[in-house]
């Protein structure tokens, strides 16, 4: 009897000692509280999800240099716009042969280059084509139409050196800092025909004793 309760005693304790070590092991091969399991081989490994904020999802949203080429492009076109109406004016109210000549040059230069450079631009950028002069040249133009000869002149060349010495300095920015390259390009080449225009208007300036320093302001109207 004692040898029987003996071998039962080995037993139980050889059971207990086992089943300790099972559970030890695997305690041991449980991750870690939030970490992912490793997926057995040829067991595909599930996803895990896609943080949400900002940069997620690259491209889909414009940035504010996209609308600094936007914005561009449609101030270069009314830009283009104005100098066509005032080139009009112009014709009617100088009464000097080389204002009427420089205004011709520019409303036809500057009509070509929204047909030729930027209309097909803004139509890519889906930017709407303006339909005329901004309100500020719309009011500067209601001006102009009361004055005549040599008035009309000396009014008309000093706005428009200031507006192409601003200008010029926007198109070389937009030429460096435009973030689509056919912004750049048309910004780069526009910038060339802004400067040979500037170089026009001081030389006719100077023959109507108009300022042509780049301070120059525009005298009360």
């Amino acid at each position: 009897m004692r040898l029987k309760r003996i071998a039962y005693s080995i037993c139980i304790s050889s059971w207990t000692a086992l089943l300790s070590g099972a559970v030890a092991l695997a305690q041991q091969q449980m991750p870690p509280p939030g970490q992912q399991q490793p997926s057995m081989p040829g067991q595909p490994q599930q996803p895990t999800s896609p943080t949400v904020g900002p940069g997620a999802y690259p491209g889909t949203a414009p940035t504010g240099q996209d609308f600094g080429d936007k914005a561009f492009v449609s101030k270069a076109m009314e830009g283009s716009n104005t100098e066509v109406q005032l080139g009009q004016l112009a014709q009617e109210k100088s009464e000097s042969a080389d204002v009427k000549q420089l205004a011709q040059k520019l409303a036809s230069e500057h009509s070509q280059m929204n047909d030729k450079w930027f209309r097909p631009v803004a139509e890519q950028l889906g930017v709407s084509e303006p339909s005329g002069p901004s309100k500020k040249d719309k009011k500067t133009i209601a001006k102009l139409e009361n004055l005549s000869g040599s008035d009309f002149d000396t009014q008309y060349l000093t706005m428009i050196l200031k507006d192409h010495q601003q200008d010029l300095k926007q198109y070389r920015d937009m030429a460096k800092l435009a973030q689509d390259p056919n912004v750049r390009q048309v910004a780069e080449r526009g910038a060339g025909v802004i400067e040979q225009h500037l170089q026009a208007i001081e030389q006719v300036a100077k023959n109507h004793n108009v300022a042509v320093g780049a301070s120059a302001k525009s005298p009360s109207m």
